[in-house]
């Protein structure tokens, strides 16, 4: 298995991890927060679809050698690190009351960070494929997350 091949699948794998991670940390915000329930469910759901477009994406376009390979350079371990941050944080808050304002921090942080914001530096091209259209709807989608997430934490009560 040549080098590139095996440096996208582990892309593709943990960007679906990182995408699970998160929709997990939104689910427990859902269950520990009653009163923002809908809303965190809705960004837990939305999470687990991203992690479907990107398995969709790698089983169709890894394997026929039209994944964009100059997402690859020092990217997996980016998202090695993000993911083992995000595991931590859905550790830590499963058990850890929270005020609805601060989950919504921690969304944020999560939304903004570069790990999280799909291929950032590639989603400033012009979409030449299928592939590219995905990873950069996910992008915008990463974006609208953080919008969501300011515009409700503005609606909360300060803690």
């Amino acid at each position: 298995m040549k080098k590139a091949y095996r440096q996208l699948i582990e892309v593709a794998e943990e960007s679906i991890q990182i995408e699970m991670n998160v929709a997990a940390l939104y689910r427990s915000f859902s269950e520990q927060l009653s009163a923002d329930t809908d809303f965190w469910w809705q960004l837990h759901l939305e999470e687990k679809n991203h992690a479907m477009l990107i398995r969709a994406a790698a089983d169709s376009f890894i394997k026929r050698g039209k994944f964009p390979t100059g997402l690859v350079n020092n990217y997996a371990e980016e998202l090695r690190k993000t993911n083992t941050k995000i595991e931590r944080m859905v550790h830590r808050y499963k058990t850890t009351p929270l005020t609805r304002c601060e989950a919504c921090r921690i969304a944020l942080q999560i939304e903004d960070d570069a790990g999280e914001i799909h291929y950032e530096r590639f989603m400033e091209k012009e979409a030449e494929g299928t592939i590219d259209t995905v990873l950069q709807q996910l992008n915008r989608d990463d974006k609208e997350h953080g919008i969501r997430i300011r515009q409700h934490l503005k609606s909360l009560p300060p803690d």
